[in-house]
């Protein structure tokens, strides 16, 4: 009597037949990394959860602002008293107007990060869109395309920044999500159309175009979310280095108009007064430098959880 059959198993996915593999179904295809086994591997981390869990209490501190803010962020308290040192009073102090301190780096953490969080997310849906057309349809359209990559990555971002931003001064949060958002895609462009490069040459993306899928869709759903890997890491990393650069718009004057606060135009109030006032930059400068570096090490872990890889071929 034969042995009964086995299940069939195709990159280790139980009853998973090699052409459903093949076609690049995300929940049956093997890969690098699956989403629980990432969780398991970061929870036994104990310094990606020192970051995470600090990068949580930062958000929830700038989302509820309104309800923990202590003071009105932009209205003086006393007149008669400016730039008072930390007290009961007023935990972080106050500054030149004597306002609030605390309450105004806490204001000023909702402009930051929203700044920060939506530029990216622009940055990062243009530089995937622009990467993954080049990256498919190749030919003169990939040259073309690749070229205004090129150029945008031969000018120092901070300077094409500083070149926009003098032409209009001072900006809206929206304007500078915007300007922001719109010179920051440059590098994630690469990634997606290097990723997809590779990608479309696969068995799996082979064997949907012979299946009579459209090029959209193979593009859409068989190849782009195996090219994907890189730009998770990548938009990790991307918010830290954009809170440091609206930090320093601000701080050199071309942030968010006054009396609206954030971290960097906060910093820039207490430069003159470091010796009598030290708090007035120490504190927002201690918000910005946690925050920053819990997302860098959230973004390093993040990548070497991932290992660097993207999504195998079959």
């Amino acid at each position: 009597m034969s042995p009964r059959p086995r299940p069939i198993r195709a990159n280790g996915v139980p009853n998973a037949t090699p052409a459903s593999v093949a076609l690049g179904d995300p929940l049956l295809a093997g890969t690098a990394w699956s989403a629980g086994r990432l969780l398991s591997s970061l929870k036994r981390d104990p310094v990606f959860a020192i970051a995470a869990i600090t990068l949580l209490l930062v958000a929830l501190a700038a989302l509820f602002a309104p309800w923990l803010a202590p003071f009105d962020p932009d209205q003086p308290i006393d007149m008669a008293a400016r730039a008072q040192p930390p007290s009961a009073g007023h935990w972080l102090g106050t500054d030149a107007l004597n306002r609030d301190l605390l309450s105004r780096i806490l204001f000023g953490a909702r402009i930051s990060l929203a700044v920060s969080l939506l530029s990216v997310a622009a940055a990062m849906v243009v530089g995937t869109a622009w990467g993954a057309v080049a990256g498919y349809a190749g030919g003169w359209i990939d040259a073309l395309l690749m070229r205004v990559v090129d150029a945008g990555l031969a000018i120092p971002r901070i300077l094409l920044l500083l070149c926009v931003v003098s032409l209009w001064g001072t900006l809206t949060v929206p304007a500078i999500i915007v300007v922001l958002g719109f010179t920051g895609w440059f590098a994630a462009s690469r990634l997606v159309r290097d990723g997809v490069r590779a990608s479309k040459e696969r068995d799996y993306a082979v064997a949907a175009q012979a299946s009579g899928a459209t090029p959209a869709r193979v593009l859409v759903r068989h190849v782009l979310p195996h090219a994907l890997t890189p730009i998770l890491v990548a938009a990790t990393l991307s918010v830290g280095q954009v809170v440091v650069i609206e930090a320093g718009l601000s701080f050199l004057g071309y942030g968010v108009a006054p009396p609206a606060a954030t971290w960097g135009s906060l910093i820039r109030d207490g430069r003159e007064n470091v010796a009598t006032a030290w708090w007035l930059s120490v504190f927002p400068g201690l918000a910005l430098a946690t925050t920053v570096l819990a997302i860098n090490v959230l973004g390093d872990r993040l990548r070497t959880a991932l290992g660097g890889r993207q999504l195998p071929a079959p």
